[in-house]
């Protein structure tokens, strides 16, 4: 039985009371039917025709009553006639049912009291508009006027009514789409999925903090390439996202040609959500590789080359970060960080790992050296199976030595031991460009092994340099 959290039968008794039609309606309702836990349930209330005088709508009616039996507090929104509480365990919203108008300049409906249909009828999709009745008289029956359960079973993404509308009408409807059917494995109905292609343009008049909440959902979905192959082929991406649209495509010169770097991005993308469900590393592998059509070069000796697109593509995540409403705080600078490193540990692994290199991975990854590994786990994507052994069993000797090395000298987020006040106040200078060459020479002796890791071996490489530099002892 779907409704026996005791909130159902509590709700059933005050509408009843009132002579009022309740439904629960959307995600709850398709999450039961999916075997997936949802704790967010929305009830929609249809009044009984009389008309109201104390600007309370019977949702916050409902919700207002409820509350008081239950002792717990309720939010009204009246601007939009909501209510929202909390309890057991489950968040409880309450919404009029409503008919929607739009123009054609705005996502934001004009609304007007409806029925349980009409408000059906509003639904983004077929599979989100079915509802369950909190009537006694019918209560738990299934209403699912548009074929929900159906597409629920065909695993189909469908507009209750003509998707043209519904994507014109409200064009955030058509990252949702795509959303759902990433999140959930689905396909979209053809005719749904052709009418995002005619209507991609609308995107323009969603705000870019709404569409990238749908995109971290993409990217948070199981195999989140789905997603971007889809606003890829509705003509979405090139609108939202022309950063990543530009990596399409292969370029040949004679016999020389350079792998397509968008579905290489997708691979290394899905790659990493097999190991994480970190959001920001998900980025980092979306974004590691974005500076190669700014980089590209054909040379007759070498074929194709993207040298320092690390580089450029670490300075592209800011503007990429600050367009797209992302975050330019932490997060941010994790990904920049990340695409900056990505080719590091591929170089290691090419070449003989010396103690000095591993240090130095350390001492820039800092506490996201295992993020930056498992990146750069992801980015073998070649179809050569001997590579690809070769290439991750010499990624696990590289971490043998990262864990030999931090055990030893304890490098990673080190600050070398001798710090400029110490410099300026043994030798009495002010803050100077010979303070920053003592200290640069001293890390970099650390890290290339030349003294240990500790104020004694520092101090001692100090007052050498200050000597060569005519600096004295401050008496």
């Amino acid at each position: 039985m779907p409704l026996t959290h005791p909130i159902f039968g509590e709700i059933s008794r005050v509408v009843d009371e009132r002579g009022l039609r309740a439904f629960v309606i959307g995600g709850y309702v398709r999450d039961y039917y999916l075997h997936r836990l949802s704790t967010d349930i929305d009830i929609v209330v249809a009044g009984n025709g009389a008309s109201r005088t104390d600007g309370l709508s019977y949702a916050a009616e409902v919700a207002q009553e409820l509350g008081r039996r239950l002792g717990v507090n309720v939010q009204i929104f009246k601007t939009f006639g909501t209510a929202m509480l909390r309890w057991k365990g489950v968040e409880i919203e309450f919404v009029e049912a409503r008919r929607e108008s739009y123009s054609e300049d705005s996502r934001k409906p004009a609304c007007e009291p409806g029925t349980i249909e009409d408000d059906q009828l509003r639904r983004d999709f077929t599979i989100n508009a079915m509802g369950w009745s909190l009537n006694a008289a019918d209560f738990g029956t299934l209403s699912d006027p548009f074929g929900g359960m159906e597409d629920l079973e065909d695993h189909t993404i469908r507009t209750p009514r003509d998707p043209d509308i519904t994507f014109s009408d409200d064009p955030l409807r058509m990252m949702r789409a795509i959303r759902f059917a990433s999140q959930l494995g689905f396909d979209i109905d053809d005719q749904t999925f052709e009418a995002i292609g005619r209507n991609a343009s609308r995107i323009e008049i969603v705000s870019m903090e709404r569409i990238v909440v749908e995109l971290n959902k993409i990217m948070l979905s199981p195999v989140p390439s789905m997603g971007f192959y889809m606003l890829d082929n509705a003509g979405l991406l090139k609108l939202i996202f022309p950063e990543l649209e530009a990596l399409k495509g292969v370029e040949r010169r004679g016999a020389n040609a350079h792998k397509d770097n968008f579905i290489h991005t997708l691979k290394v993308l899905d790659n990493v959500a097999l190991k994480s469900n970190d959001l920001w590393l998900r980025w980092a592998a979306l974004l590691h590789d974005i500076g190669k059509p700014a980089t590209k070069q054909y040379d007759p000796r070498q074929g194709w080359t993207f040298h320092q697109h690390e580089v450029v593509g670490s300075k592209m995540v800011s503007r990429i970060f600050r367009r797209l409403k992302l975050p330019l705080d932490a997060p941010m600078k994790f990904v920049q960080k990340l695409v900056f490193l990505h080719l590091r540990p591929i170089v290691l692994s090419e070449d003989e790992v010396t103690d000095s290199a591993v240090r130095r991975l350390l001492f820039e990854a800092g506490d996201d050296v295992e993020a930056l590994m498992t990146l750069c786990e992801a980015d073998i994507t070649s179809g050569n199976d001997a590579k690809v052994r070769r290439y991750l069993s010499n990624f696990e000797l590289v971490r043998r030595k990262m864990t030999e090395i931090e055990e030893k000298d304890r490098i990673r987020n080190f600050q070398p031991p001798i710090t400029g006040d110490i410099i300026m106040q043994t030798y009495g200078v002010p803050p100077s460009s010979v303070v920053g060459e003592i200290k640069e020479v001293i890390k970099n002796a650390i890290l290339d092994g030349e003294i240990p890791n500790d104020y004694d071996a520092a101090y001692k490489l100090m007052e050498r340099l200050a000597k060569e530099k005519g600096l004295c002892t401050k008496k």
